[in-house]
């Protein structure tokens, strides 16, 4: 599945535990590159991952936790 996050509203948001959230639940991204990634979303840009097919909904549910827009690409 993919998904294309779009911003985050939280007031004080844990770029830490974005880039943890990222990291665990693509399929195909590193460490390195979803701290990168994490920043990338906090400094307003949209960013597309694909999400392990299994974990989806769970993934959802913690994108929803940290305050992260998201939409369903596939």
């Amino acid at each position: 599945m993919k998904v294309n996050l779009l911003s985050c509203d939280a007031q004080r948001p844990d770029k830490r535990a974005i880039a943890r959230c990222i990291a665990e639940f693509s399929a195909t991204i590193t460490d390195s590159l979803a701290a990168e990634l994490a920043e990338i979303l906090l400094e307003g840009d949209a960013v597309d991952i694909e999400l392990d097919g299994k974990n989806s909904g769970s993934a959802l549910r913690a994108f929803r936790k940290l305050s992260i827009d998201y939409e369903i690409i596939e």
